[in-house]
């Protein structure tokens, strides 16, 4: 049929996001506090292509708290968006903006914008004195990603995760686009799913037998306005800790453009892995969102319901900074718990990941407050969960507000990222004094951290170097971090990195210098390697 000539029905609440039907597709959406709901669907992803907005009936679409239609006839592909109405009143929390075009939770793809204006986002008009309790009446649809409408089916020819035992993996963190994008990879399909496919022989080579991707979900590249005070250059996001779709995978780590293909592309890419016998595990960013402080943009959860997705101060305009990003996501919120479980089995049922790195997942031990738990539901759910039983689950112990649970992360069967192992052995090799019993405790399981509430040497994930602060090069090679170029003054990352330069500050003429440094690195390898 043309463009625009759709027949709406009432739609079911369940399941959430846009799921395809036998005759159509059905939209859900929570949003407690809204008065009205809009669903957007668009032509084409070009900014200036035809629209139909579709005024949700609060009677006929809304069951709850859920705001729900079914559309005939739309197939795989369709683009949409949402608005919400409801009150603009900062000072209590609500920021509803009926302006701002708003991405679904659920969405499973984004249209790939190259310049994603965050600034057109903002549900307040920047140029007033009052900031962000005054309102925008700028609309942004042109400017914003659009959610794809994904069918699941997909031919695993008989994948399933692969679920090796903790006690028997190497793992092995990387970034997708990192990994190849360089000439010297020699991918042909460069910075993409693809090319992490091409790299199967160099990790069976290795003998690791888990690839850790840093994170993959859709984030906004292109979010900071700073530029490189060095060369002049706009600076972009290139870790990805900004999530903006937790179910969607990020479009332009995908060779395939076209609708979904960044899906599929995914699933390609773990099924190829699992064939060679290398699981997939996701680092996962459920601490706070892109959408950052109460001077951030409106794109999503903020838009849909700020004070059931966010852990607000107690002026209620401001938000809780535990994760140093601008915002806490409420993750011990029912809504907001059921958002996350839902999440997870979706990456383990439909996507076949292997487990979970939890980004500060301190922040998951959180309640509604921002007070710590003795046991937070959505901890001891996740571990728990009958679908995620042999899923494996790994937190960062800790949180920019403070919190620092290594050893006593709570929530049952969880392993954590042991940044004491870490430190010891750095300090170690860096000859510093009264270093070999705790090089004892770390090389055979960290017995003081793991044994008392019953858990195994190999709850602890044992490393050196990681995405955070030096390279294993850098530690042999600086004594202080040199982080001039990202355009905070090198304020960014940690100050502790117990590494030496062994003489001289940087690249060395001396040989002497380089083979010590080399030796040194060798002496980490394999520390790391027989540690138990």
């Amino acid at each position: 049929m043309s463009f625009g000539n759709f027949i709406v029905e009432n739609g079911r609440p369940l399941p959430l996001g846009a799921a395809i039907t036998d005759t159509g597709v059905n939209f859900s959406l929570f949003s407690r506090n809204a008065h009205s709901v809009i669903l957007i669907l668009f032509e084409s992803p070009a900014s200036d292509g035809a629209y139909t907005e579709i005024v949700l009936d609060r009677h006929k679409n809304r069951t709850g708290d859920i705001w729900h239609c079914h559309i005939r006839d739309l197939n795989a592909g369709a683009l949409y968006l949402y608005r919400a109405d409801g009150p603009y009143l900062p000072e209590r929390g609500f920021r509803f903006n009926v302006h701002k075009t708003l991405i679904d939770p659920y969405a499973k793809a984004l249209t790939d914008f190259d310049h994603w204006d965050l600034a057109a986002c903002m549900g307040y008009n920047p140029r007033e004195l009052s900031k962000d309790l005054s309102y925008s009446y700028k609309d942004d649809h042109t400017t914003q990603p659009r959610c794809i409408v994904i069918d699941d089916a997909f031919d695993w020819q008989g994948d399933l995760p692969l679920n090796y035992p903790l006690r028997f993996s190497v793992l092995y963190e990387t970034h997708v686009r990192g990994l190849t994008i360089h000439p010297g990879s020699g991918a042909r399909y460069p910075g993409t799913f693809r090319g992490v496919t091409e790299k199967i022989p160099f990790f069976k080579e290795l003998g690791i037998t888990s690839l850790e991707f840093l994170p993959i979900q859709e984030f906004n590249e292109r979010e900071l306005p700073r530029i490189n005070p060095r060369t002049g250059k706009p600076l972009v996001n290139y870790w990805g800790y900004s999530t903006a779709a937790f179910f969607a995978p990020k479009g332009s780590y995908a060779w395939d453009k076209t609708p979904g293909g960044q899906v599929r592309e995914f699933k390609e890419m773990v099924r190829d892995l699992h064939k060679a016998g290398i699981e997939v595990i996701l680092d996962v960013v459920f601490n706070h969102t892109a959408e950052g402080n109460e001077r951030g943009p409106t794109f999503s959860f903020r838009g849909l319901d700020n004070t059931i997705y966010y852990i607000l101060d107690e002026n209620r305009r401001y938000y809780k900074n535990y994760s140093g990003c601008g915002n806490t996501v409420n993750c011990n919120h029912p809504v907001v718990r059921t958002l996350i479980m839902d999440c997870l089995r979706y990456w383990v049922t439909e996507m076949h990941v292997d487990g979970f790195r939890f980004d500060l997942g301190s922040i998951l031990g959180r309640d509604q407050h921002g007070r710590l738990m003795e046991n937070p539901p959505v901890l001891e759910q996740i571990a728990e969960d009958p679908v995620l039983r042999n899923t494996k689950l790994i937190a960062e112990a800790w949180d920019a507000g403070g919190a620092y649970q290594v050893g006593w992360f709570p929530g049952g069967r969880w392993a954590e990222w042991n940044d004491r192992f870490r430190d010891d052995i750095r300090k170690y090799w860096r000859n510093d004094p009264h270093q070999v019993r705790h090089l004892a405790t770390r090389l055979s399981g960290s017995s003081d951290l793991y044994l008392r509430d019953g858990r195994k040497p190999f709850h602890s994930i044992n490393f050196i170097t990681s995405h955070d602060g030096f390279t294993l090069k850098d530690l042999v090679s600086y004594e202080k971090k040199h982080n001039e170029d990202n355009g905070e003054d090198n304020r960014d990352g940690g100050e502790a990195n117990y590494s030496s330069n062994y003489g001289v500050e940087g690249e060395a003429a001396n040989p002497a210098i380089e083979a010590l440094r080399v030796q040194q690195i060798k002496n980490f390898i394999a520390t790391l390697m027989v540690s138990l």
